[in-house]
């Protein structure tokens, strides 16, 4: 299994579910048909930034760092998703234009999350290009704008 995919599996059962044990999320994990060693999860939640909270029942659970999940109250999450105008791939990179002026601040938001996925983005005026680390594909960086960004394909698909 690629490490993104796995990646993107262990955030997804960690924001939909309540996971307290490394095993609990190696059980899930695998009910994916996702297979890893213990020490591939650990460094691969170490990676993510996953950190554990209080449950409210006594315990705890995993948590994603406020990069990944988003916060609904942020005005950059709530004020980007509409300036984006399309989303052109092209030899594995992907260039995304937006309105004239605001490639540059949703660069910005898109490196401040830290995704994995994601090398790094060059920014101009209307448009950023935006490169995949090594095996990454480019679906897979659609899935990770999706998830930092929600509701990046419905606004384009709208255009």
């Amino acid at each position: 299994m690629q490490k993104t995919k796995r990646l993107l599996a262990i955030e997804k059962i960690i924001s939909l579910e309540k996971i307290s044990t490394q095993e609990e999320l190696l059980r899930k994990l695998k009910g994916k048909g996702i297979s890893c060693a213990q020490a591939t999860l650990s460094r691969n939640l170490r990676q993510l930034g996953v950190g554990r909270i209080p449950n409210g029942t006594g315990g705890y659970k995993y948590s994603l760092p406020e990069k990944i999940r988003g916060s609904e109250k942020s005005p950059l999450r709530l004020n980007i998703v509409p300036v984006i105008q399309d989303i052109v791939e092209a030899k594995g990179l992907m260039v995304i234009k937006t309105i004239p002026g605001n490639a540059s601040n949703t660069a910005f938001f898109i490196d401040g999350t830290a995704r994995y996925e994601i090398a790094g983005t060059i920014a101009g005026d209307d448009t950023i290009l935006v490169t995949p680390r090594d095996g990454v594909t480019i679906q897979q960086v659609h899935t990770c704008l999706e998830i930092i960004l929600p509701g990046i394909h419905a606004q384009i698909k709208k255009k």
